[in-house]
């Protein structure tokens, strides 16, 4: 029988495996891949919002009776005033609503409008 022979030039190390490097150049072309969907998103957004006029004609003008905040008023002193048959906290919850006011704090002197159903 015959035997073979292998000399350690013949034998390739084993090398371990290359951890991937991104390049500049590839930061680039992967950051362009992410962002064609937002730039086709804002591309259809230009092209199909483009078709709404804001335009007045629909819309009617809406007047609304204002009341002065004197000194010891409250917004329960106010609701009781402007509507007096109706329920004092649903009055104030529209009031609080329509003036956009946070935690029913009012100043001296601010204005508030009253919602139109309870407009006398």
């Amino acid at each position: 029988m015959s035997s073979i022979t292998f000399s350690t030039a013949a034998v390739r190390p084993v090398r371990p495996a290359t951890r991937l490097r991104l390049t500049a150049r590839g930061r680039c072309v992967l950051l362009a891949l992410a962002a064609l969907p937002l730039a086709f998103g804002i591309a259809f957004a230009a092209l199909s919002g483009g078709s709404a006029l804001a335009t007045g004609e629909g819309a009617g003008t809406v007047t609304f009776e204002t009341v002065t905040v004197m000194p010891g008023d409250t917004l329960w002193s106010i609701a009781a005033e402007v509507s007096p048959e109706s329920d004092p906290r649903e009055v104030i919850g529209e009031i609080t609503r329509l003036n956009m006011l946070q935690g029913g704090v009012l100043q001296i002197g601010q204005e508030l409008s009253i919602p139109a159903e309870y407009a006398s």
